[in-house]
């Protein structure tokens, strides 16, 4: 029990100095009080992380998909839903409600997917001493590919229209309880592979280990609420202090900090030879990203007394566009469920060039690579197109003649 309770210590002591400091109401500068809050925030995010794991071995089916779905996602939402909530008062804050979002979104691919097969692919190529080009995804994957396709398509509404109307948001989140119980349908795991603290969480005694997961969600919920307002006014008036983009801020620090554990963790499954359960993890989390946040939105924003559509600026118009563009890519190769090297580097790659050439035609130029490139690989793989935008309608998995052939060349190796 005392070496699993380690790193949760750590991490509330981390979180610690947030707290006091909102409780006690000192005032601090901006850049102090975004690095307290932030600390906080990732602190928080590793344990939600950890329990979430470790919750594996009690909750089965639908009702573990569930919970740890919303629980899961709880750190990298907290800000975008308080900006969009305050935006219905604060017009200023309209600039800020969806910058989190197009942040978290692409950092999940345009990195996350892209280091995690690298690395894959390296570790691969090593231990069987030949050079390795591609992760093979398995068939069951297809799904999750169906949902963020069709989530991405409904998402290009947002850019034609410039808002998210409360409709829209109402058929995402529609999608999202429809993607659970699809997801519930399937087979369920019952010896979950665990890693560092969230494996020694596992491995204690169901007496023990029940409450510690039941505590650390409550606790680890809690920092995240407290600290989701100072962060995210710490993100905007540290900008101001520092004459930095403050959107650029809110686009990118707060991604960086709710995104870490998800990425660290499917980064050290890539290293043990894992790729298609790592993948299959961050293509999960962009389907809920894509339709359980983005949904949302406009319900956050009409609670804090906006109308029932939240409106977009021009530069969070580029974003949508060019976040939407870069995920039909991202699914467009995938089609066949190989995630080749080439693939790997073009979105790491890509992801870079943004930053290289910031601004609106830097943004909308890159949009049209990202688009151009998804038309060329979707008629590519055009036979798998149909099959992927129906397998979240059919009961069993969808086999296309080119899953039969790759199966027979690996077995065949």
């Amino acid at each position: 029990m005392q070496r699993a309770l380690r790193p949760v210590l750590i991490c509330l002591a981390v979180a610690a100095p947030a707290v006091i400091v909102r409780l006690v109401g000192v005032h601090i500068p901006a850049p102090l009080a975004l690095v307290l809050f932030g600390a906080a925030v990732v602190g928080a995010s590793f344990m939600l992380a950890w329990a979430a794991e470790a919750a594996e071995h009690d909750i089965s089916g639908g009702l573990a998909i569930a919970i740890l779905a919303v629980i899961v996602v709880l750190p990298e939402y907290a800000v975008d839903l308080y900006f969009a909530y305050t935006a219905g008062s604060n017009p200023a804050h309209v600039a800020y409600a969806a910058a989190n979002m197009t942040g978290s979104n692409r950092l999940l691919l345009g990195v996350g997917w892209a280091v995690v097969v690298i690395v894959a692919l390296a570790v691969a190529s090593k231990r069987t001493g030949r050079p390795v080009r591609a992760v093979i995804l398995d068939v069951g994957y297809r799904l999750e590919l169906g949902f963020l396709l069709i989530a991405s398509l409904l998402s290009l509404i947002i850019p034609i229209t410039g808002e998210i109307n409360l409709l829209l948001g109402v058929v995402l989140l529609a999608l999202f309880v429809y993607y659970l119980v699809r997801v519930a349908q399937g087979e369920g795991d019952d010896d979950p592979q665990l890693i560092g603290p969230a494996a020694r969480i596992g491995d204690l005694p169901a007496g023990q280990r029940r409450p510690l997961v039941i505590g650390l969600f409550v606790v680890a919920a809690g920092l995240i609420l407290f600290c989701a307002e100072p962060f995210a006014n710490g993100l905007v008036e540290t900008g101001s202090v520092l004459g930095i983009d403050q959107f650029l801020l809110v686009q990118w620090l707060a991604p960086l900090a709710s995104e870490a554990p998800e990425l660290i963790v499917a980064v050290i499954f890539a290293v043990r030879g894992k790729a298609g359960p790592a993948i299959g993890m961050l293509i999960s989390a962009k389907v809920n990203q894509w339709t359980l946040l983005v949904g949302s939105l406009p319900i956050a924003y009409l609670a804090g007394g906006g109308s029932t559509a939240l409106p977009m600026d021009g530069r969070q118009i580029e974003e949508f566009l060019l976040t939407a563009a870069q995920t039909l890519l991202g699914i467009a190769a995938l089609l066949d469920l190989k995630f080749s090297r080439w693939l790997a580097w073009t979105l790491l790659g890509l992801f870079a060039v943004q930053f290289v050439v910031p601004g609106t035609e830097g943004r909308l130029i890159l949009a049209a690579v990202y688009a151009a490139m998804a038309i060329g690989a979707m008629v590519y793989n055009r036979r798998q197109l149909l099959p992927t935008l129906t397998a979240p309608f059919r009961r069993h998995a969808v086999i296309t003649a080119s899953d039969t052939e790759r199966t027979r060349q690996l077995t065949s190796r």
